[in-house]
């Protein structure tokens, strides 16, 4: 609650997961790694999962300010934070986000065929992951038989030439780990896809880093970042 002295926290709206309840999805990882980066005062709140029928469109993540704004979509969030809390910065005009926003959704596109049965069965409560089936198998047909068809080997071949350029971008400042050699919005777009790629296995993140061609310094992107990835769950 807040008080004439203390504003009402941001709430950051995060998406269900079996126990113990903690973020997994790489969008709301980008969110969540900034407020833990900006020092920002949120809290963390899990919407039980909507009627599947509802029109009511919403997107995760979504933050609510104390001024009872609410915005949707990680980059929009990241934005507005920006530019209403601007230290410490978070490099968002990078050359090097900009390429990683047109690479990311690309590996994210080959590699569905291998982590969306690990989301439905390994990470999403019961509820969310029968809708998560559901709407799925409309589009692609058997989640698991996907995964044996186009994972693997086929996903990761996909993906080689995009996560190779990502591993050359890293190395660009040689003081590493970070993209641009201090932290920035950057970090946490790329980071963000690593943890979630661990989250759906050891097995997925061996492989993703065997495909980059020198998994040291995605590794070293990942430890650099574990000041911000702590608080994943409030």
């Amino acid at each position: 609650m807040s008080t004439p002295d203390k504003p009402e926290p941001i709430v950051l709206f995060d998406l269900p997961s079996k126990e113990p309840c903690s973020t997994w999805s790489f969008n709301p990882w980008k969110t969540r790694l900034l407020l833990n980066y900006k020092g920002l005062d949120y809290r963390t709140d899990v919407p039980n999962p909507p009627d599947p029928h509802s029109e009511t469109p919403y997107t995760i993540p979504t933050i609510r300010l104390p001024n009872n704004n609410y915005i949707m979509d990680s980059r929009r969030i990241a934005n507005a934070l920006e530019a209403l809390y601007p230290e410490p910065p978070l490099h968002l005009d990078s050359p090097v986000l900009a390429s990683l926003e047109t690479i990311i959704p690309r590996i994210i596109q080959a590699l569905a065929p291998l982590f969306m049965p690990r989301v439905a069965y390994r990470l999403l409560p019961e509820r969310s992951s029968a809708y998560f089936v559901e709407t799925r198998s409309k589009w692609y047909g058997d989640l698991l038989e996907l995964e044996k068809e186009k994972g693997g080997d086929v996903a990761w071949r996909a993906t080689e030439e995009d996560l190779k350029e990502i591993t050359r971008m890293l190395k660009e400042k040689p003081e590493g780990p970070f993209f641009l050699g201090k932290v920035s919005y950057a970090d946490f777009v790329w980071g963000s896809v690593l943890i979630f790629v661990k989250r759906c296995g050891e097995d997925a993140l061996e492989g993703l880093l065997k495909t980059t061609g020198d998994e040291s310094v995605h590794l070293a992107l990942l430890e650099g970042l574990k000041p911000w990835t702590e608080r994943n769950d409030h």
